[in-house]
């Protein structure tokens, strides 16, 4: 009924703040930051002229938004054109000169760009709401500010950013229907669903925010409260978590986001290790507005890093196309393409889809047919790896985390593996896992992970996910059904896939009582069975 140490450990560390982001805050350390809310300034103060200026935007209860705004060649405030008004919140602890080189590069295409630093974070006012009901205000009263202030269009507004940038803006579309185009990268649809994914506490990832949160601006008493039940695993206060995190995920107000009409375009990592894809995907099949999801290899805002620092980005270039097509009506192609783009982890090669469910076009079964029992709360050496090395290592170099089969402790890690494969494997979307546990206590957690094993019997991780149980009744089996976070990776021939589950896992919280045992079994009315989607045809673009 507790974290792991090593989790614990972990997660204090973040929190006081030792470590800082690196995929979520491309920035340095804050070292002096105000600690009261700054008064408002003048609406008025920014000289709408062309290039970038900074300037106060009064935000939601008076409280000042730190924001730069930059304007087309020769736009000025009192032209008669208009030009689309694109807006970027702030990504979580970064300052706001995060979207720099964007905005000029949206100015040079002939849009206004008003970024602001979200509330709570460096010189704007206010406390860190995590999403809440001020932070969507604030965007509202951003694009009112812009309205006033430049030569924006109201009729051609856009909103997108990164991480937390880009679920403020998904928020914000829900609620505002004068934003018709969001590019949402890096960002969450469900929060309960990204950090407590399998009912287990991601813990790297929320200490990481807190971290960060508490280095670089102002958490609000509710977000510190939220995050110390949530970290210290305090079951008692679970309805409340959930409640705090479904009223800042966008899934919550999908009716009103499929209502007010915005195209929306998704785009996200495969190892993002704070914002699953799996939460992503979800959200885009339910989605009934023009929409567009895009995959990648990488970690949390590593796909997007590059184009921040004005490199050659896939990402930006597509975000930019797709505000170019809904809010200058350019025929750029960006609506006859294939909506799902999917880069493969293995290739480097995009694929197109018509739907996510169409990603999978067949799919190999692995029967895990053999009793396996295991002593809990001991490390097997298999996990998920370490947040943003793990996502940045299999990006660049393609080396996810390894095990070697073999050597894997049976008492500490389940191992069911399939036959050698004859021709390649191409794995595509989520594998799921069904399988019966008996355990000796009431609550308990466990690890899947999904691995590519070669003929030396090295084991490299193609997925993984958590999953936590309470309230069973000791001695008695019962069915467990859970999904692995969704991936695409190619396994060669000659290979064979393996499942393997252990008890300890550094990223994630654990409630193996000690002492305690989990028993896998493969009843014959109910066999256990992982299932691993697989793409029969070549859909490399």
């Amino acid at each position: 009924m507790r974290p792991s140490p090593t989790a614990v450990r972990y997660a204090s560390v973040l929190l006081a703040g030792t470590l800082t982001t690196t995929g979520l805050a491309l920035a340095p350390t804050a070292t002096a930051l105000p600690a009261r809310d700054t008064a408002a300034a003048t609406t008025g103060a920014a000289p709408a002229v062309a290039g970038i200026d900074f300037t106060d935007i009064e935000g939601d209860g008076g409280i000042t938004l730190k924001a730069n705004v930059a304007l087309p060649e020769g736009a000025t405030a009192g032209t008669a054109r208009k030009y689309p008004l694109i807006v970027l919140p702030t990504s979580w602890g970064m300052p706001q000169i995060e979207y720099l080189v964007q905005a000029k590069k949206l100015a040079d295409a002939g849009y206004v760009v008003v970024s602001y630093n979200s509330r709570g974070f460096w010189q704007s006012g206010g406390r860190i709401e995590t999403g809440g009901p001020e932070d969507i205000a604030d965007a509202s009263r951003v694009i009112d500010w812009a309205l006033a202030h430049t030569p924006a269009d109201k009729d051609r507004i856009g909103m997108g950013g990164v991480s937390y940038g880009a679920g403020i803006s998904l928020l914000a579309a829900g609620h505002d229907p004068r934003i018709k185009a969001v590019a949402a990268l890096s960002g969450w649809a469900d929060l309960i669903e990204s950090i407590y994914s399998g009912r287990t506490q991601h813990l790297q990832a929320a200490g990481l925010l807190g971290g960060a949160g508490e280095l670089t601006g102002r958490p609000s008493p509710e977000l510190r409260q939220v995050l110390k039940d949530f970290l210290a695993s305090d079951l008692d206060k679970e309805d409340e978590m959930i409640a705090w995190g479904k009223k800042r995920s966008p899934a919550t107000y999908l009716d009103r986001i499929n209502r007010n009409g915005a195209a929306v375009m998704l785009g996200n990592a495969w190892g993002d290790s704070i914002f699953p894809p799996n939460q992503y995907a979800d959200f885009y099949e339910k989605l009934r507005v023009p929409k567009r999801l895009e995959f990648r290899p990488g970690d949390h805002a590593t796909p997007e890093a590059t184009g921040l620092l004005g490199l050659p980005n896939d990402t930006w270039s597509h975000a930019h196309d797709w505000f170019d097509h809904y809010l200058k009506g350019e025929d750029n192609g960006i609506d006859t393409q294939p909506p799902v783009q999917l880069k493969s982890r293995t290739t480097g090669a995009y694929e197109g889809y018509a739907d996510w469910k169409d990603v999978p076009s067949g799919a190999r079964t692995l029967a895990l047919n053999d009793t396996r029992e295991l002593a809990t709360g001991k490390d097997s050496g298999a996990n998920g790896g370490t947040m943003f090395l793990t996502g940045i290592l299999d990006q660049f170099l393609k080396l996810p985390p390894v095990v070697s089969m073999p050597l894997l402790p049976r008492s500490r890690a389940a191992v069911w593996e399939s036959g050698r494969y004859g021709s390649d494997t191409a794995v595509r979307g989520t594998t799921t896992l069904h399988t019966t546990v008996t355990s000796t206590a009431s609550s308990g957690t466990f690890y899947a992970y999904l691995y590519d094993v070669g003929p030396l019997g090295t084991g490299k991780l193609i997925t993984h996910a958590p999953y936590t149980f309470h309230d069973r009744t000791p001695g008695k089996p019962f069915a467990v059904d859970l999904d692995l976070f969704s991936t695409a990776y190619d396994v060669p021939a000659g290979h064979r896939l393996a499942l393997v589950v252990d008890t300890a896992d550094p990223l994630y919280a654990e409630y193996n009582p000690d002492g305690a045992r989990l028993t896998f079994s493969s009843p014959a009315q109910d066999p256990s069975r992982l299932t691993v989607p697989t793409r029969d045809a070549d859909r490399r673009q």
